[in-house]
């Protein structure tokens, strides 16, 4: 699944989310701008509304094993790393 804003995409590998059921509630709790919500019944979804709040930490980089990309769509769609 991918959201963008104006100046950030993010992008997260839907395979990934189902091989570790726990990364959605790991991504909410450590976003700082919310760009992250459970679903009901499990799952992940991406707040398009707050994509271009992102303050590039690298904390959901950190905790999703790979599964999250943080594009920067300002910067001729590099990708953050940390």
């Amino acid at each position: 699944m991918r959201a963008d804003g104006i100046f950030i995409a993010v992008e997260v590998d839907d395979a990934t989310l189902s091989t570790h059921p726990e990364l959605p509630a790991h991504l909410t709790q450590v976003c700082p701008v919310d760009i992250y919500r459970e679903a009901e019944g499990g799952g992940l979804q991406i707040v398009g509304e707050n994509v271009d709040e992102c303050v590039l930490c690298g904390l959901c980089l950190a905790k999703s094993e790979g599964a999250v990309k943080v594009i920067k769509l300002y910067d001729d769609d590099a990708v953050l790393s940390v």
